[in-house]
């Protein structure tokens, strides 16, 4: 829908006519400015830097709009990534940042933040989005409406490994040691690793009927940022049965990707897995490894808190067009559990072909 065919009322804060701070769109000239102001930013995450615009217009085609704001003298007080995904299936919106966990308005300032929030929503509603989600970890627009039901699990690693196995205790240390004496074993790497990775991924996704990213969105992070990430893979039996991709940045090491193979999980290879990239946190000295985001009491958050990790609340704040609830794009949402079904029974070659070009468009 075009931003002339949609009318939308502007419910957000602004930043009034205070004319010592302004906010633009900027391009790719701006990518260093940008990033030195991430560098010194203490709540930054490693997605707010330029780099991932380049990445995500490369691997999907989306189209984005960062904002930088400046203060009367010119010094850059804040910043705003967002990206636009446009489909006939999932309609036409902006997220900061699609596909991570993480993103909104990096400022020095409550009033920055709002006027950098502000100017993502006029840009919405003039391109005729349905909505702006802005991907917060604390609660910069108590005032819009938002989505309080994920929160991140964050453990705060010990100095050494052998520590952390002290912290864990016999039981879950055992667990730990079943896949070992079951032949399994672990290997890190980087990119040549990737084949295996996805492998074990894309069959996983397939498994729980979801489409799967393409494998060349994987071999771009890898190859953008090799100082930060690392790929993980567990073998039993001569394959791979289970793999990670994990990323670093400053004291925090995140796993936005983890996978294992339904039939070799009875013998545990996921805790060999976990365990593997928690022994690497804490020998790179990464002060809190973040297992990713889960909602209270599941499956996820269960295995998650067993190791120890704690709860940090996430707050997706939302403008939407013409007002309303917060939309849910996920496969808890009910209208989705047909598609999920079907997708579970696909072969393997069809949910990876198919996979990418729906992908794409799920935040």
């Amino acid at each position: 829908m075009s931003g002339t065919a949609r009318q939308c009322q502007l419910a957000t804060s602004t930043p009034g006519t205070d004319t010592t701070l302004g906010v633009e769109a900027v391009d790719d000239a701006a990518a260093n400015a940008w990033d030195a102001f991430v560098e010194r930013a203490p709540n930054a995450s490693v997605y707010h830097l330029f780099r991932w615009r380049q990445l995500i217009s490369a691997v999907f085609g989306h189209e984005s709009a960062y904002f930088m704001a400046r203060d009367g003298s010119g010094e850059i007080v804040g910043v705003l990534p967002t990206v636009r995904l446009n489909s006939w299936l999932f309609g036409d919106f902006m997220v900061s940042m699609p596909y991570f966990n993480y993103g909104g308005a990096l400022a020095a300032d409550a009033r920055t933040a709002a006027a950098l929030n502000s100017s993502a929503a006029e840009h919405a509603s003039r391109i005729g989005s349905s909505h702006l989600e802005l991907r917060h970890d604390s609660n910069l627009m108590p005032e819009w409406p938002q989505r309080t039901d994920k929160v991140a699990m964050y453990l705060r690693l010990p100095e050494t490994a052998e520590r952390l196995s002290k912290q864990l205790g016999s039981k879950l240390r055992s667990q730990i040691k079943r896949p070992t004496k079951e032949g399994a074993t672990g290997q890190q790497g980087s990119i040549e690793l990737l084949d295996e990775f996805y492998a074990v991924f894309s069959r996983n996704m397939r498994d729980l009927g979801t489409p799967v990213y393409p494998k060349r969105w994987f071999a771009a992070i890898l190859l953008a940022f090799p100082e930060r990430t690392r790929l993980f893979v567990v073998r039993h039996a001569g394959r791979p049965v289970a793999a990670a991709l994990v990323i670093g940045y400053r004291g925090r090491l995140e796993i936005p990707w983890a996978s294992s193979l339904r039939e070799a999980n009875s013998i545990g290879v996921n805790m060999l897995l976990y365990w593997s990239v928690l022994e690497y946190a804490c020998d790179q000295q990464y002060e809190i490894f973040d297992f990713g985001r889960s909602t209270i009491d599941a499956g996820t958050y269960r295995f998650k808190k067993q190791w120890g990790a704690e709860p940090h609340q996430l707050h997706w704040h939302y403008w939407i067009c013409g007002g309303g609830d917060p939309p849910v794009m996920n496969p808890s949402n009910p209208k989705y559990r047909f598609a999920v079904a079907v997708w579970q029974h696909l072969p393997l070659p069809v949910a990876n072909r198919l996979g990418p070009v729906l992908v794409k468009n799920l935040p």
